[in-house]
């Protein structure tokens, strides 16, 4: 058993709370590999932002889970000698069973989700009231979601979206003990989170998708007031990126993503925690594909994955100052 405070990180219960209380989110950061995860902790330390450092069961088959827990503890020795001590969360995006969470809270991870999304509702509650039971020995927060979204990321996939009943929520918040609610209001997994019929165009003929669904995000605060509310499925997918890598070679049609003003909105309420992916994504590949275009004589892993690395710090400087608000707050 190895604890997370042996490693130097926190879990979610006061980073939550003041992000309420302030009206921003904290970014949750998805990484693989060890030039995502210094673009994250430079990035955040610039702005001086608290950080989660997400992990899905795929980055933990990909990248180790041992090695994992070391890059987690050296992120926090890094930000140290950047310069400025930041709270940073480990946490388990989408798990989908008590095995897998219990062997991330015995890792090291300081926050778990289990997603229990795609199960009958009470099989919903009892798997996360399990989890949560477990985690809360070990003062590990716990992620529970409610309403299913569309998209694929990693493992986790489905057609189609359900949108949060806000009549569960006060049951199902009651009776699972979670320390955090992910809801599904329109958000989507992935780079291609709508069709184009389902979008309109504006003046410019740029595609803007389905308005996410801020109706039933008021009606989930009134029900459950003060309780930290998570937003999956929220990159931007910033076009400039799209069109760098299509110029490039690649094939990325109609990509369309959350527009940033909706994630700023839903920032200042109780969603205080908002996952960011694809475009961290995007903002390598671009890089990536424009360095071998641009030289392609060029196999020095350093020359094409440095200037990755720094297109992904000046993104993610860019969410916590402009997008989420959390820059300052660390």
């Amino acid at each position: 058993m190895v604890s997370y405070k042996e490693l130097g990180l926190v879990n979610s219960k006061e980073l939550f709370k003041k992000a309420i209380e302030g009206g921003y989110a904290i970014p949750a950061f998805n990484f693989n590999n060890m030039e995502q995860l210094q673009a994250i902790v430079s990035a955040c330390v610039a702005t001086k932002s608290p950080v989660i450092l997400q992990v899905s069961s795929g980055a933990r088959k990909y990248a180790n889970q041992t090695l994992l827990r070391y890059m987690a503890q050296g992120a926090v020795q890094y930000a140290k000698e950047l310069g400025y001590e930041i709270p940073i969360v480990l946490h388990l995006d989408h798990g989908d069973s008590f095995e897998l969470c219990k062997d991330c809270i015995e890792s090291g991870f300081s926050s778990v989700m289990i997603d229990g999304s795609h199960l009958p509702y009470e099989d919903n509650i009892a798997l996360t009231k399990k989890v949560v039971d477990y985690a809360h020995q070990f003062d590990v927060t716990v992620e529970g979601e409610l309403g299913v979204l569309a998209g694929i990321e990693d493992d986790v996939q489905a057609e189609h979206h359900t949108y949060t009943e806000p009549d569960e929520v006060v049951d199902f918040v009651t009776r699972t003990g979670v320390d955090s609610l992910a809801i599904s209001i329109g958000t989507s997994h992935g780079a291609f989170k709508f069709t184009p019929d389902q979008c309109t165009r504006d003046e410019n003929g740029k595609l803007v998708p389905p308005m996410l669904r801020f109706d039933i995000l008021k009606e989930i605060e009134e029900r459950i007031p003060g309780f930290p509310i998570v937003l999956h499925g929220s990159s931007s997918v910033p076009q400039e990126y799209v069109d760098i890598i299509n110029q490039y070679g690649g094939k990325l049609k109609d990509s369309i993503g959350i527009p940033e003003e909706w994630l700023r909105e839903a920032a200042k309420s109780a969603v205080c925690k908002i996952n960011i992916d694809s475009d961290g994504r995007l903002a390598m590949t671009a890089a990536v594909r424009e360095v071998f275009a641009n030289q392609p004589a060029e196999f020095d892993p350093r020359k094409y994955l440095g200037p990755a690395r720094e297109s992904l710090k000046k993104l993610y400087m860019h969410k916590t100052e402009k997008v989420l608000g959390s820059a300052g707050k660390a």
